[in-house]
């Protein structure tokens, strides 16, 4: 992610977890445009108007939630894979669940990864770290 016009999108509904993110990007020296996003509606209304004076661009990361409001993490991944210019978005799933049913549902919806969130703030930064040297490394479409 260290191509620094790369923007990333976070979709994200708790405020402490949005933080976490933010504090965890500021402590591995990523400047990547961060746009958040508090559910699956608000996410697909920011990649649908990402031209413009206040578009994103193209995101090259989505970090994606699974439990929230209105529009979950698994309802938004089937309406961007069924999308023709968002379908090959790549997604990171960062979330607390653990469910089996998630983890399935995401990886038949094309996620490039589903990280459980850590407990310890330290682990979570190095979370962030490790996906940060992966797409440092990763082709990007």
């Amino acid at each position: 992610m260290r191509d620094k016009s790369m923007s990333i999108l976070l979709v994200e509904d708790d405020e402490v977890d949005i933080m976490n993110v933010m504090r965890a990007f500021k402590k591995i020296n990523l400047t990547n445009p961060l746009y958040i996003a508090r559910d699956g509606v608000e996410a697909l209304a920011l990649l649908r108007r990402q031209s413009g004076p206040d578009g994103m661009g193209r995101p090259g990361i989505i970090l994606l939630d699974i439990n929230m409001p209105r529009m979950n993490g698994i309802e938004f991944l089937r309406a961007i894979r069924q999308d023709p210019e968002h379908k090959i978005l790549p997604v990171i799933v960062l979330t607390t669940s653990d469910e089996e049913c998630d983890v399935i549902a995401a990886y038949q919806l094309n996620v490039a990864g589903y990280i459980i969130k850590p407990v310890s703030f330290e682990q979570f930064v190095e979370a962030m770290a490790a996906l940060d040297h992966y797409w440092t490394l990763s082709e990007m479409p």
